[in-house]
């Protein structure tokens, strides 16, 4: 089983992290005694001269924060195992409940063709490259070559967020690296992430955060 999350750096590049999971370790897991998966993630794990199981998932905001989680892990040594161990099965676990959603009927996919998801992983790119000043949603539809609503309800099918929420994340979790990490003043950050308001700046790292950026800082 494998799966795989992108994540902004702060260098604007795109941050691939691969999950892979030994299908007897899968196996350990099921709470029958014959260690027969349930039904609806048996199709996850394939004889070797079978197709490959894919699937373009969702890819939450929960889903991005634990794979920001486990790239700024604040450990080392033995409890930095032990914490990168624990982020895994939380991605894990939010991935197999998906897939049991979608068997169970519970979780809608409108099919997208795969050059339309091409597209709206383009649309991704482009927002991480101009977070300062991003494109309006008719332009990045432009960009791509989609229309404006095919986008947008692709755009949440993919990434579970509309494109707004997506963008301001990114710009929240960023601007928190920066704060913490380089040697940049709140009303540069608030700049270098888009806000020409250093009110707003501080309202939204506030709702986000639950503490000022000045604090953070310090």
């Amino acid at each position: 089983m494998a799966s795989k999350c992108a994540v902004l750096e702060p260098s604007a590049r795109i941050v691939e992290v691969a999950i892979h999971l030994h299908p007897n370790v899968f196996h350990s897991f099921t709470e029958n005694t014959s260690g027969k998966l349930p039904k609806e993630l048996q199709h996850l794990i394939r004889c070797w001269d079978q197709p490959t199981y894919e699937r373009y998932g969702t890819q939450t905001l929960a889903m991005q924060i634990a794979v920001q989680q486990i790239l700024q892990c604040p450990y080392q040594g033995f409890t930095k195992q032990i914490y990168l161990e624990g982020k895994v099965w939380e991605l894990v676990a939010m991935l197999v409940e998906q897939e049991v959603e979608i068997n169970q009927g519970c979780f809608q996919i409108n099919k997208l063709k795969p050059s339309d998801i091409d597209c709206i992983y383009n649309v991704k790119e482009i927002l991480l490259k101009h977070l300062d000043k991003p494109p309006s949603l008719i332009e990045l539809a432009r960009q791509v070559g989609l229309n404006d609503c095919t986008m947008k309800q692709g755009f949440k099918q993919v990434f579970g967020t509309t494109v707004f929420g997506y963008l301001h994340h990114c710009r929240m979790e960023l601007a928190y690296k920066l704060l913490i990490e380089r040697n940049m003043n709140v009303t540069e950050v608030a700049r270098t992430v888009g806000y020409a308001s250093l009110p707003s700046f501080s309202n939204a790292f506030r709702k986000k955060f639950g503490v000022s950026p000045k604090s953070c800082q310090r």
